[in-house]
């Protein structure tokens, strides 16, 4: 064998020994570079569902306000003196029973503004709401002595007739009106008669 035959059997042999190194060093490493399994007994974590920012996809519907009836006095457009019914605001949240808030603002009496166009109040604003039972068959408004006496006997005809109005408009309940505790036949000093339970006929003119 001469030299050149010799030099190509080294290379030959040199050749085979680095495609050797290099099967095995694949063989040793395949398993490092291969990405792990995932458990089969992990449980895997719902993803949070995100809150959505489309406003018009979940719009926010508007509240509706609800209003309560008041009854006071003022005129018409032909300057007659009649009963005047306004609103206010209700929010069983902060006022709690509708009635109540009735007739709270009915002895509040009339705001600024209304008072400007003319309307005013004949009930009495020393009257405090006693009690107010809501039953499931009837209703009973005990108001203070403050609300029967003073004024004359117009001015009871008239704040009567404002309480009966409010009450009447703000449940479809009997209502009874007491005094003290006391069911009220009779009103003022002059003695006006009451039927009960209210209505719009309980005293007359």
């Amino acid at each position: 064998m001469n030299k050149q035959q010799q030099s190509l059997l080294l290379a030959l042999i040199g050749l085979i020994i680095i495609a050797l190194s290099i099967f095995i060093g694949i063989r040793v490493l395949s398993p490092l570079m291969t990405e792990p399994q995932e458990n089969p007994g992990a449980i895997a974590e719902t993803p949070q569902e995100l809150p959505n920012e489309n406003p018009e996809a979940n719009p926010e519907e508007p509240v509706a306000k609800e209003y309560v009836p008041i009854v006071f006095i003022g005129k018409n457009s032909n300057g007659d003196e009649v009963y005047k019914v306004v609103k206010r605001e209700y929010d069983q949240n902060i006022d709690g029973s509708k009635l109540r808030h009735a007739i709270n603002s009915l002895i509040l009496g009339p705001k600024q503004n209304e008072k400007m166009s003319g309307i005013y109040s004949e009930v009495p604003t020393s009257t405090n709401i006693l009690h107010i039972y809501d039953n499931e068959d009837k209703v009973i408004v005990d108001l203070s002595s403050g609300f029967a006496y003073g004024g004359g006997s117009e001015s009871i005809y008239k704040r009567l007739f404002q309480l009966i109005k409010t009450i009447t408009r703000n449940t479809e309940k009997p209502a009874y009106l007491y005094i003290d505790g006391k069911q009220a036949d009779v009103i003022g000093g002059d003695g006006i008669m009451i039927t009960q339970p209210l209505s719009e006929k309980s005293i007359g003119e």
